[in-house]
């Protein structure tokens, strides 16, 4: 195949895979949704989804999809390829508008913006794998300390994120279902690279010398428990988030991971230049500016569930204080006016009980918040 025809063909396939991951997400939204309705939503761990053919569907897209990005990567430069990917998240927002009747604010929407330019910017000027011809350099380049390391700070943050954070703010925030996936998912595709050198070393190594090859299964190991990991956090945060939000969270995530375990693995740091530096650093900030306006802005008029921050808690703690005091200000008037009747009889009790009263209030009235 000649480089013009692999071109365009990875183009094609680029563009399908888009149109597949964000149909497919779609589905998936749908099945949860329905299934949050039957019973335990899969946000409280609830596993009813699994019955539904609807969810299956949207997972087939999704593998479909993924596989079509895959080859893509094969074919043509990835500067072309990823930014592509982008696209998913307007098909989800077009389509969520439609099927889900969900929405993303001015903020939001803004937002999603800033992170695909950030991302784009990135993706030009990040460092560029170098071919990998064989198995056994693939396996030289896993077991290299950086990339060791790399792993190793990949498992620590899931289990931060998965047994710390996720019980405390897994449902007010959608950055810790979504890097889950993300971080996974760098991991997960380097084991596919590999698995497709081994795909394509059949007729060297042959059938049996390729399965009787620890590496080829250390990649199979790694390739099914992090797909399974990610499909279930990623179902959490789609039950839980706007689709739109979520998708666009998970692609920016995904490509800055990716880009990060991509360089590590094949050491093509050294080839940037200056202006790939400056290039990188700004698309981080924009990468952050982002995420801002997707997590905290979009939230500001109201949109949307789980807010990160909870105004309306913050308007029913005052509003039960100046009841409170209001309370006590009547008590404490009512309990002055009786005792001024039984004066005669009790001289000394209504200074006792307006004294308690008024250091009540005055207790509660300084007391904080």
């Amino acid at each position: 195949m000649n480089s013009a025809t692999a071109f365009y063909s990875g183009l094609s396939l680029a563009i399908s895979s888009t149109l597949l991951i964000g149909t497919g997400f779609i589905f998936k939204k749908r099945a949860l949704v329905r299934a949050g309705t039957a019973g335990t939503r899969a946000g409280d761990g609830g596993l009813l989804y699994l019955r539904d053919w609807v969810w299956w569907i949207g997972l087939i897209l999704l593998g479909l999809g993924e596989g079509a990005n895959f080859v893509a990567y094969a074919l043509a430069p990835a500067a072309l390829v990823t930014p592509l990917g982008g696209l998913s998240v307007l098909v989800c927002a077009v389509l969520s508008a439609r099927f889900l009747n969900e929405h993303l604010n001015l903020a939001g929407k803004l937002g999603c913006v800033v992170c695909l330019l950030g991302s784009t910017l990135i993706v030009l000027h990040a460092p560029k794998e170098q071919p990998v011809e064989t198995l056994l350099q693939m396996r030289m380049n896993f077991t290299e300390p950086a990339f060791l390391i790399y792993a190793s700070s990949v498992g620590i943050l899931n289990v931060l994120l998965i047994f710390v954070a996720g019980p405390r703010i897994g449902k007010s925030n959608p950055l810790v279902y979504v890097v889950i996936s993300a971080s996974l998912g760098s991991i997960s595709v380097m084991a596919c690279k590999g698995l497709g050198l081994a795909l394509r070393e059949i007729q060297l190594l042959g059938l049996w010398g390729l399965l009787t090859y620890w590496f080829f299964w250390l990649l199979v190991i790694l390739l099914a428990f992090g797909i399974s990991i990610q499909l279930y956090f990623l179902n959490r945060a789609l039950d839980i988030f706007n689709t739109g939000l979520v998708t666009a969270l998970l692609y920016v995530f995904f490509t800055v991971f990716v880009l990060v375990a991509s360089a590590i693995l094949f050491h093509e740091w050294v080839t940037l230049k200056a202006v790939d530096y400056f290039e990188l650093i700004c698309g981080m900030l924009m990468i952050m500016t982002g995420v801002l306006m997707m997590t905290v802005l979009k939230n500001m008029n109201g949109h949307g569930r789980n807010p990160s921050f909870n105004f309306a808690f913050l308007r029913k703690r005052a509003l039960y204080k100046d009841s409170s005091k209001e309370d006590l200000l009547r008590s404490a008037s009512a309990s002055t006016d009786s005792d001024s009747d039984d004066s005669q009889h009790k001289q000394h009790k209504p200074q006792s009980d307006s004294a308690n009263s008024l250091e009540s209030l005055s207790s509660l009235w300084n007391s904080p918040a």
